[in-house]
């Protein structure tokens, strides 16, 4: 590996700072106090050909490289990783579900408009019963003529109130268990379809999330995704992509983290000198700035073993993830605790981060399971 960003990265990560410098850090502490999406920011990312992550241009994409891809996700992460994730998910579940899974129709109709920033997309896997047991989910679908009818509920569904369609999951034959389940695109407009927004959420406030419910809904046979009792493949088809999405995403929290406490650190005086004179507080950066630089080789890891052409990187994702994630909850209590009684006001972006950051380990895989796949790989029970 070349440790060394090239100039095309440099030039990205430059844009990628001058854009967030001047359209979300103005912004990002109002909109999050609010629970609002800023669109308008989404919208002027898409102008600048920030959305199209790694799908392909003949679908309206940016064709970038993971490197690439990862480099910018972390640097726009730095003001807000909402507008991270929006970077991230047409390269994720929704957008990677039709690259690999879709018809041309589909591709046409539903992904360049996604990739292009003119739409946004939504990923219904997780139940009220089910989250990391994808296999274990409840809703079903049967087959009648020309359409199936779906019934059950998916929670936790991010862009819930902005997304003009889903990619969702159901299970049409349960004694099959995993090769049993299908895979849809539902739109929230027809009929049977509902949905209830989270509101007053601890963190991940901007982003709508909150529950699907599905009635009665009548989906056209040309929107299923792949074959009958192929979803469970393509609910796993860009797993490492959006485990990689998360760790750039943290990086770039992280690094705030540590911008935050070491500026607080020099101007903050206590007994007469800076608190950074202290050193139980130079162990505390000390910690961050070893979490980043380490979480940073993880994370920039898994997406050159990406570029490489590997399909699978299921042990390198878990390993970014966790690590990235795990670092980024003790960066973010840490600079809380540099800042004292200060971190618990909204003056300072710390209690932001703090609020966030334990939820990162929890989204694209709790920790618990990511542990559990990096053990089973190590003692060879897990193989990608």
């Amino acid at each position: 590996m070349d440790f060394e960003l090239t100039e095309e990265q440099l030039m990205i990560k430059a844009m990628a700072r001058d854009f967030r410098e001047k359209e979300i850090d103005p912004h990002v502490a109002e909109y999050d106090k609010e629970e609002r999406y800023p669109v308008d920011i989404a919208r002027k990312m898409a102008d600048l050909g920030l959305l199209g992550g790694v799908i392909p241009e003949k679908y309206g994409g940016a064709a970038m490289s993971y490197i690439n891809l990862v480099a910018l996700i972390e640097e726009i992460s730095r003001s807000c990783h909402l507008m991270g994730a929006t970077i991230s998910f047409p390269s994720g579940l929704a957008g990677s579900s039709l690259l690999f899974y879709g018809t041309a129709e589909q591709k046409q109709k539903y992904l360049m408009p996604f990739a292009q920033g003119k739409t946004f997309a939504g990923a219904g896997v997780t139940e009220p019963h089910s989250g990391t047991d994808v296999a274990a989910m409840e809703t079903v679908v049967e087959k009648k003529g020309d359409h199936y009818v779906v019934n059950g509920a998916k929670t936790w569904i991010s862009f819930l109130e902005q997304a003009s369609w889903f990619i969702t999951f159901a299970q049409m034959d349960k004694s099959k268990g995993r090769r049993g389940i299908c895979a849809f695109i539902i739109e929230p407009s027809w009929p049977g379809v509902s949905m209830r927004p989270f509101k007053n959420k601890v963190g991940y406030r901007p982003v709508s999330t909150g529950e699907l419910f599905f009635d009665d809904v009548r989906v056209p046979a040309e929107n299923l995704v792949g074959e009958e009792g192929q979803g469970f493949n393509v609910a796993m088809c860009s797993v490492e992509n959006g485990r990689m999405g998360v760790a750039s995403r943290a990086l770039g929290v992280i690094e705030s983290c540590l911008d935050e406490s070491v500026k607080y650190a020099r101007d903050r005086i206590l007994f007469g000198q800076p608190i950074g004179r202290f050193q139980l507080i130079q162990n505390k950066i000390t910690d961050m700035v070893l979490g980043l630089e380490t979480a940073r080789y993880l994370t920039y890891k898994l997406a050159w073993i990406k570029d490489k052409g590997a399909s699978r990187a299921q042990k390198e994702a878990s390993m970014a993830k966790l690590y990235a994630t795990d670092v980024l909850m003790k960066s973010a209590t840490d600079a809380v605790q540099i800042y004292g009684a200060y971190g618990c006001s909204d003056e300072y972006p710390v209690g932001r981060y703090f609020r966030d950051a334990k939820f990162f380990q929890m989204v694209e895989g709790t920790t618990e399971l990511h542990r559990v796949l990096v053990a089973e790989h190590a003692l060879g029970y897990r193989k990608d």
